[in-house]
């Protein structure tokens, strides 16, 4: 009985807690829409004072594909200027529009971006940066404001015409380092066994899990991915600050810490001031002297905000480009949201390929791999749907290995000089808990039917027999990815032998190999993908995933009320450990391929 009454009383909480989530969430969804509707009563949709100054505030994720849901009416309705993420194409039309808008005076960058999973790489930025640099040609200022600077905020900022920087603020930017996590000793101590079998002697995602360092060939190939990319970023922003790469090298190495008269001397920036002084100086630029009731001190519009005054253009049009996203883990069957599953991509993709209004495929890959299995059936789809209409690749931040795998049979591929690619080769992990469970006085036994009956299982490693047949499916599916890059590229089989290995390349080598066409971003692509597909002028664009419409997203959010304090990010040390931990988590959850084949970069090769 007493059993009965506490989880009777139980249920009861849990109910009280879940209708009150509820309710919050539907008053304040209701709150926020009427106030959007009294906004609305009180001044059109869409006006924007002329001489105003177009706020980017970085502290945002900008991720390549759609949100889930855009809450941009909401966060207008409640004066919310806080954004987790904003999606890259819309960033970027909003930027190019109001160069040509007579209403925008200038841009003002403000605040550090808050990269997380695999948004904010640096080829979404780059793609950003050409578009503050047109904004920057239309003749037309752009102010940076700067108080504790990432390489990626400094990256963006360095194409303003002037930097200003607090007094109190800290230059972090003291190069790159990627950084990587070893598992060895952790399955050793507790008694998990790990057999793994590879092709390809850069191949070094198995090294988290069999190493407690890193190998002389891992250490070799990220060394010169990070040159690269380095060296590249230096290019853009010694050009942008009118510095050599070489006196930027020297600051960052004589300093690494660079306080703001440091940073003023070595025309990092502009001028030193205080957030106040700026202010007053965009009052004074836009011809405010006063604002009784107004909530900004100085004429203004978010980017947020400005990007929904700025629609798709051609969006009434008969023919679109398709734009699918493939962002996240490659992963067997339908995959979790920021996944790509294998099932569901394939689906999307037979889909365009027969619809007669889809003129083109734009394949958009930011992804570090993952299945094998997931990883073919999205590239034969790719494959099925070239044979009818254009398929173009745009490599983001990551195309590597199983992300590599689904590009490689297209009409063109184009990637940033910054791209992560390459990394062709093929892993196989296998578990046993044999040890941990005696430890706990727990043994197996059994029966079989056959020699190889049973050989799945985790209660023992796995006898040289069973490791040669896993090896020969590993060598097999190995060959099957150089038979797909070479046909695909168009290269000798003896030459993707060659450069495969599993090695990681920089966009720009990938293109001196091959393996890329030419450098661009995401619109380049868009715009040759609708040159292919015979469409001219501003034609339309339909996007996968979609963006969920309002009851779909507002079940979602009701389905994790209960976790919303759990889910509420730790700062400091401990936050930055659970960040990890989760991540590293995350990335073994998704090795779910049915033969425990993978084709993916080293399980958290961590750039910062």
């Amino acid at each position: 009985m007493k059993n009965f009454f506490t989880s009777m009383l139980g249920a009861l909480a849990a109910l009280v807690i879940f209708a009150g989530g509820a309710l919050l969430l539907f008053a304040a969804i209701l709150g926020a829409i009427v106030s959007l509707g009294a906004r609305k009563a009180a001044a059109p949709s869409g006006t924007l004072e002329k001489g105003s100054y177009l706020v980017f505030d970085l502290s945002t994720n900008i991720t390549d594909s759609p949100p889930a849901f855009d809450f941009a009416a909401l966060y207008a309705a409640t004066d919310s200027d806080r954004h987790a993420a904003l999606q890259l194409r819309p960033i970027v039309r909003a930027l190019r529009s109001a160069a040509n808008d007579p209403r925008i005076a200038g841009v003002l960058l403000k605040g550090s971006l808050q990269p997380s999973a695999y948004g904010s790489g640096y080829a979404a930025l780059r793609e950003v940066r050409a578009a503050l640099s047109v904004f920057r040609q239309s003749g037309k200022p752009i102010r940076a404001f700067l108080e504790g600077p990432s390489l990626r905020d400094y990256y963006l900022a360095s194409v303003a015409n002037e930097i200003d920087f607090d007094p109190y603020g800290t230059f972090v930017v003291p190069g790159m380092a990627a950084e990587s996590i070893y598992f060895a000793g952790a399955l050793e101590k507790y008694g998990v066994g790990i057999q793994v079998t590879r092709v390809g002697k850069y191949k070094s995602a198995v090294e988290a899990l069999t190493r407690k360092d890193m190998s002389p060939e891992d250490r070799q190939q990220l060394q010169k991915l990070l040159d690269d990319i380095w060296q590249s970023l230096l290019a853009e922003i010694g050009r942008g600050r009118g510095l050599a790469p070489a006196a930027i090298q020297a600051i960052v190495d004589g300093q690494g810490l660079i306080a703001a008269d440091a940073a003023k001397q070595a025309h990092l920036v502009d001028r030193v001031l205080y957030p106040d002084q700026v202010i007053d100086e965009l009052k004074a630029a836009t011809g405010v002297t006063s604002r009784p009731g107004a909530k900004e001190s100085f004429k203004q519009i978010a980017l947020p905000v400005y990007m929904g005054m700025t629609p798709e253009p051609g969006n009434g049009s008969a023919k679109r480009v398709a734009v699918v996203y493939a962002e996240g883990e490659i992963v067997d069957g339908e995959g979790e949201p920021g996944e790509v599953g294998g099932t569901r991509f394939s689906r999307e993709l037979r889909k365009l390929r027969g619809d007669s209004a889809v003129a083109a495929i734009v394949l958009r890959v930011n992804s570090p791999g993952g299945s094998v299995t997931a990883s073919e059936e999205i590239q034969r789809e790719v494959r099925l749907a070239r044979q009818v209409k254009p398929v173009i690749v745009s490599m983001g931040a990551y195309a590597a290995s199983g992300g590599y795998w689904i590009a490689t049979d297209c009409d063109r591929i184009f990637a940033e000089p910054t791209t992560i690619t390459g990394s062709i080769g093929v892993f196989g992990i296998q578990f046993d808990v044999q040890k941990l469970a005696a430890d706990f006085g727990i043994t197996f036994d059994g029966v079989k039917t056959g020699k190889y009956a049973g050989s799945d299982t985790i209660t023992r490693p796995k006898t040289d027999e069973e490791m040669a047949i896993i090896q020969h499916q590993v060598d097999w599916f190995y060959g099957q990815f150089i038979d797909r890059v070479a046909a695909g590229r168009k290269l000798p089989r003896a030459r993707v032998e060659e450069i495969a290995q599993g090695r990681v390349w920089s966009g720009d080598e990938a293109r001196k190999i091959g393996l890329v066409d030419q450098m661009g971003g995401l619109r380049d692509a868009i715009v040759y993908a609708g040159q292919k597909g015979g469409l001219t002028g501003n034609f339309g664009l339909v996007e996968f995933p979609a963006k969920k419409d309002l009851a779909q997203a507002i079940t979602e959010l009701l389905g994790r009320l209960p976790d919303a304090h759990a889910q509420a990010p730790a700062t400091g040390l401990l936050g930055q450990i659970t960040r990890r931990l989760q991540t590293e988590l995350s990335i073994v959850r998704a090795f779910n391929d049915p033969q425990g084949l993978y084709a993916r970069l080293p399980m958290d090769m961590e750039i910062k």
